[in-house]
């Protein structure tokens, strides 16, 4: 890490023609009257949601250069005026706390709502963060509009599948759409900005002298992280964010079954996986509280207690299960449908968002309404935690859950206290994880009971345990399917989420797009390579292959799952790591090789800590692929043995069991490694 001496001593500098911010030869400020890096205007949004997909419009009434800087060197400060003899708009002061820089503007005009900021670029520079990115790794290059969201089916403007979501319910969505945005970007000048904000923002990589970042509200601050590689500041990115809780160790012990058809079907479903030689360390039961089924698929029912039809008898059920040791999961959302109990009891207690001209808000989840919890009210908050997480779920047996949504709250509700709509909306995954993440410390079982998210946003990393990458395609498209997970568990990564695992199969099945065996089979390769491995049959089960359906995909599925167990102990030391330096379990090729430029924008293979490269093959029909090994290591192939130098792309056989992997030679592990092949036999 940077030096605290560096950073005491950065000052603003004023030369003849601009005043600049510059820290260990990175520019990280330049202003001047002909390049000014404060605009300030403002805007009127028009915002509208259908399920999650949001239309956002901004009319720009008034966009302001502040041109004309005034530096108080002593203060730390600089005022800004957009003419000479014009009143200060902004002052901007400089801070150093905790071994941040900070940028912090004060003295705002009241009439300003939109602010711009440029940062001084380099014309190779490479540039990655912002969330959890599924479409682009580098950013550069493109603009990345900040606001959580669905991400959208298809996420490809120019296919028919992006084309029917979006004519149908305006649903398709575009590379930049996630569930976890972040204003926070790595740069690969060995800094990290991150503006304090919750407001919609807009990240421009498109300029080769600057990025601009603009702001639907000002910023508290914006905050700069350097130090000396890329290992020191991703961990020291995660100790500024909060490093996660520890991944539970029974999750190690092999899959989580995903399954939505009640206690028969979950148990059958269990026996037949062990007598398969299938490593199971839980169930998922989505399904626990009931079924609703719509249009698009075998839905929930959102109201969150134990469905006695469905699962009968289930604290015996369960605690069957612990006795094999296998846990159980199940589902929640931070939403209470108004045709359930618990949506009356919240509404009574006046624990529900309102709409603006009073009564309770309803959101449209597609054909069935629910009301909005409301997490900026402590009372509501904390019932949740209590009278359903707590009495619901933990205390009847369920180990973990999928703590869906976050990404939903509209913004024409009332909140308590008149908070705004439009600056929690992206807060508002990190409230629903804290409410999650509470309830689990509170029965003191942090590090034992497991949920995971896909909404996100500036500090989830600190209470939620596991990421998971939302509704893929089930299919291998560029932008919606295989390959999107490792570019969301790289760019997630690099900002402090550790771990990060997605549906194997994917989720999403609509207009006849459905679920093969070989994608099934490709995708749980890499889900062994992962910190989790967790299957799921899909928004529409009875038309999706499921792999215990298929003998090849089942056998498949069981080595792959031993083949997971078998890196236990080395999955474990990177939990360790990851507890202790906030490095990621799937890591980006330049994190450890930063010395060699060819992989500074590979985005379709990973690091699996330090010493395992995996190249998944995420093309249908494939059985050979191309893997890129870096420079100033030699690296052996997993399944034949045959070692390459560093600093090449190479192509290996890769048939159906067998994805590229590659060991880094003279690694500690390496005895343990080479007998993974016959674990997977």
């Amino acid at each position: 890490m940077t030096s605290s001496t560096s950073l005491a001593t950065a000052a603003f500098v004023q030369t003849e023609g601009d005043i600049r911010l510059v820290v260990d030869g990175r520019v990280l400020f330049c202003h001047s009257e002909r390049n000014p890096a404060i605009f300030v205007g403002q805007g009127e949004a028009d915002i509208s949601m259908q399920r999650g997909n949001f239309s956002i419009r901004d009319y720009v009434q008034e966009r302001l250069a502040l041109r004309h800087a005034w530096l108080d060197q002593a203060a730390a400060r600089l005022d800004l005026r957009a003419w000479v003899d014009g009143p200060v708009l902004l002052s901007l002061s400089l801070q150093v706390q905790d071994n941040v820089l900070r940028l912090v503007p004060l003295n705002i005009d009241a009439g300003i709502n939109r602010l711009w900021l440029r940062v001084p670029a380099a014309a190779d520079e490479h540039v990655w963060g912002c969330g959890e990115q599924m479409s682009y790794f580098d950013l550069r290059g493109r603009n990345f509009p900040l606001w959580t969201s669905e991400p959208g089916v298809g996420r490809d403007k120019s296919t028919w599948l992006t084309l029917q979501a979006d004519n149908e319910a305006n649903a398709g969505g575009d590379y930049y759409h996630t569930n976890y945005p972040q204003p926070t970007y790595i740069s690969s000048q060995r800094y990290c900005l991150n503006a304090v904000t919750t407001a919609y923002a807009d990240f421009d990589f498109r300029h080769q002298q600057f990025h601009e970042l603009q702001f639907w509200a000002v910023p508290e601050a914006f905050e700069f992280l350097l130090a000396d590689d890329f290992v020191q500041l991703v961990s020291q990115v995660s100790s500024h964010f909060g490093r996660q809780p520890r991944l539970p160790a029974w999750v190690m012990k092999g899959a989580i079954l995903g399954l939505k058809n009640g206690r028969e079907h979950a148990q059958a479903r269990l026996d037949d996986a062990l007598d398969q030689r299938v490593a199971v360390s839980a169930l998922w039961c989505e399904d626990w509280e009931g079924l609703r089924i719509t249009s698009f698929g075998k839905r929930l029912f959102w109201d969150w207690q134990w469905n006695s039809t469905r699962y009968p008898d289930h604290a015996a059920w369960v605690a069957s299960l612990e006795a094999q040791d296998i846990r159980f999961m199940g589902y929640v959302n931070p939403y209470l449908c108004n045709d359930g109990p618990l949506f009356q009891e919240a509404q009574e207690a006046g624990y529900l968002a309102t709409r603006v001209e009073g009564g309770t808000y309803l959101v449209d989840f597609g054909e069935f309404l629910c009301g909005v919890v409301d997490f900026t009210l402590p009372a509501a908050a904390q019932w949740f935690e209590e009278r359903i997480l707590r009495r619901e779920m933990l205390d009847k047996g369920l180990s973990g859950w999928m703590a869906d949504f976050g990404e939903y709250l509209p913004i024409d509700l009332k909140l308590a206290g008149d908070a705004d709509p439009m600056l929690e909306h992206n807060a508002w995954p990190v409230r629903w994880a804290e409410v999650n993440a509470r309830a689990i410390a509170n029965a003191g079982k942090t590090g034992d009971a497991l949920f995971f998210m896909r909404a996100g946003y500036s500090g989830v990393q600190r209470h939620c345990p596991l990421l998971w990458a939302g509704d893929q395609s089930v299919d291998f498209s560029r932008h919606d399917g295989l390959q999107t997970v490792i570019c969301g568990a790289l760019s997630s990564g690099l900002l402090g989420n550790a771990y990060h695992h997605s549906d194997i199969g994917g989720y999403t099945s609509l207009y006849d797009n459905c679920r093969t065996g070989e994608l099934f089979q490709r995708w749980a390769e890499m889900a062994a390579f992962t910190p989790v491995m967790r299957t799921h049959e899909g928004n529409r089960p009875d038309q999706n292959l499921q792999f215990w359906q298929d003998a090849d995909t089942y056998a498949h599925f069981a080595r792959m799952t031993r083949l997971y167990v078998g890196l236990r102990p080395y999955l474990q030391s990177l939990v360790d790591e990851a507890e202790a330096s906030g490095l990621p379990l799937q890591r980006p090729l330049f994190l450890h090789y930063e010395q060699d430029p060819e992989t500074y924008s590979i985005q379709d293979q990973y690091l699996y800590g330090k010493d395992l490269l995996v190249a998944p093959v995420h093309a249908e029909g494939q059985r050979e692929w191309t893997a890129y090994l870096p420079r100033g290591d030699q690296w052996q192939h997993l399944w034949s043995g045959e070692r390459y130098a560093g600093g090449q792309r190479v192509t290996v056989a890769a048939p159906l069991g067998q994805p590229p992997v590659f060991i880094r030679v003279g690694s500690r592990w390496q005895a343990t490694f080479e007998t993974l092949a016959d674990l997977a036999l």
